[in-house]
């Protein structure tokens, strides 16, 4: 990897702090068509280690079974990151565009 998750283009940032919100996040990013947006999502999350597991996890699910629910492109790339002190950051993008961006 030649380079920093961080230096992805965003397409919008989701902040979260427990898991019951993060199945609605990962429905919004299938709404807005995750494999058609120019960039890639960031979930931003507690650095609670068993909470952001949790998160990480419910997303990744939630928004796999979404894309296949929706007929939509299922090959989703992620990576998590410290993103400050108290926060995870979680990118995700979709291969294609990731290989559109030249990564």
């Amino acid at each position: 990897m030649d380079f920093h998750p961080s230096q992805i283009p965003i397409t919008k940032t989701f902040e979260i702090n427990d898991d019951r919100k993060a199945s609605e996040i990962a429905s919004e990013m299938v709404k807005m068509g995750f494999s058609s947006q120019k960039g890639g999502f960031r979930i931003v999350m507690t650095k609670e280690k068993n909470i952001a597991k949790k998160i990480g996890f419910t997303i990744m699910n939630e928004l796999n079974f979404g894309l296949r629910k929706a007929k939509q492109e299922r090959d989703v790339r992620y990576w998590v990151y410290s993103y400050d002190q108290d926060h995870y950051a979680m990118v995700l993008i979709s291969s294609r565009v990731l290989g559109d961006l030249g990564f």
